[in-house]
């Protein structure tokens, strides 16, 4: 089964950046409805961004990252990205990528049946 990988996670100061980066694992057909999520320890899994097709791309963010974080997508590499700047330490977390087979189920991870290993994100104040 084609997985999902994250890249890109690390340790960065308060009001750093990141970018993370998310691929399959091989060639495989395009997902259009794609995601990135965060969880904290001892919280639930939240949604930070998703990106879709729907006659051009379409861009939802969760309110606490709007204006700091932008997600992307290469449809020739099948890679979506999240570029995040202005880290703060409420940001840490484990992120994911997710891709969602048939749309509708942004912001709700359970709707999301193709997940990546997730990759670490740590902002320190």
């Amino acid at each position: 089964q084609v997985q999902l990988v994250e890249s890109g996670g690390g340790s960065v100061q308060a009001g750093g950046s990141l970018r993370l980066s998310c691929a399959p694992s091989a060639a495989t057909a395009r997902r259009p409805y794609m995601a990135w999520f965060r969880q904290a320890p001892g919280k639930e899994r939240e949604g930070v961004a998703t990106i879709f097709i729907n006659n051009g791309l379409i861009m939802w963010y969760a309110d606490s990252v709007k204006g700091r974080f932008t997600v992307s997508r290469d449809n020739v590499k099948d890679a979506v990205y999240l570029q995040m700047n202005s880290l703060k330490p409420e940001d840490t977390g484990m992120y994911y990528c997710a891709a969602d087979p048939t749309g509708g189920s942004w912001p709700h991870f359970r709707g999301y049946n193709s997940w990546g290993q997730g990759t670490q994100v740590t902002v320190s104040s």
